[in-house]
Parts: C-alpha cells; structure tokens; sequence
C-alpha cells in the first residue's frame, strides 16, 4: 500500500529529526511552495513524505516556503509505464532545481528503494530486500530496512 509505505518512511524520519533535535517529516500533506517558481512554472510540492530543515512560517497551517530537504515519491497504480516514468524523471528534476538534496523513488511492487541525488541525478543508488536506503547528505547517518517499509 503506497500510503503505508509513506507513513513507515515518515516515521522512521520523524524519529531521526527527533533524536538530531533538528528538522521534522512528514508523511503526504505537506506543502512546499518556491517563492521563485521554476523554469517550467512549477511553484510547489506536497511529496507522499518529506523531511526539511530549514525556517518553519509562523502560522504552521501554511505551506513552507522552500524545497523539502528529502522528498519520497511512493509509487501507486499509475506511476508505471513509460510516460509515468518520464513524469517522475520531470517530478525529481523539479525537486533538484528547487533545492531539494535526496529523492526516494518507492516501488511498493517490486519492494525497492531508489535513491537520486541532487549531486549526481542519473547515478541512482536501488535497495532492495535485505538492504537499508539512506540519504546522504540530507539526513547524515539515517538508514532506513527496506523490508521495514514493506512489512
């Protein structure tokens, strides 16, 4: 279930924000929106799961005016196929132009992780069962069990 598997990513984030006293995460909800908007006109996000570090706005019901530091996109029905998969290429290109650092691709079908940096976005990192995703450097020392997210 992709709702399920963004809560776990969430959670797990929430407790790292916890435990660093910095930062907080979200599961979906949580809008971004860019004071600039981009190149192509995009002016916000809402990821199924996000963790940000930066300046919260004083009334806490608003959007956060900046890029998530990690994004989560959870894949439902219609992200698979060719034009879903160029649509999230579009989607992480937007959050690395934003600002964003680290960008999960969750497959809940294929139980996998892939990992996209803003530092190298066409090296994708992919994690499956067995093996822990992190993301380096938005969260330092963060690993997350991919069976965890899938239990």
């Amino acid at each position: 279930d992709p709702a399920c598997a963004a809560l776990e990513i969430a959670v797990r984030f929430h407790a790292y924000a916890e435990q660093k006293g910095r930062g907080i995460a979200c599961a979906g909800g949580l809008g971004y929106a860019l004071t600039e908007p981009l190149r192509n006109g995009r002016q916000s996000f809402c990821p199924d799961a996000s963790f940000y570090t930066g300046p919260l706005p004083e009334n806490r019901m608003r959007f956060i005016e900046s890029a998530p530091d990690f994004a989560v996109e959870v894949r439902n029905e219609w992200n698979y196929g060719k034009a879903a998969e160029e649509q999230l290429a579009v989607r992480r290109a937007d959050y690395f132009e934003a600002g964003t650092q680290v960008v999960w691709d969750v497959d809940p079908l294929a139980r996998t992780i892939t990992v996209y940096r803003s530092s190298a976005p066409e090296q994708p990192e992919l994690f499956a069962s067995n093996q822990s995703a992190n993301a380096e450097p938005a969260a330092p020392g963060l690993v997350v069990a991919v069976d965890e997210i899938f239990a």
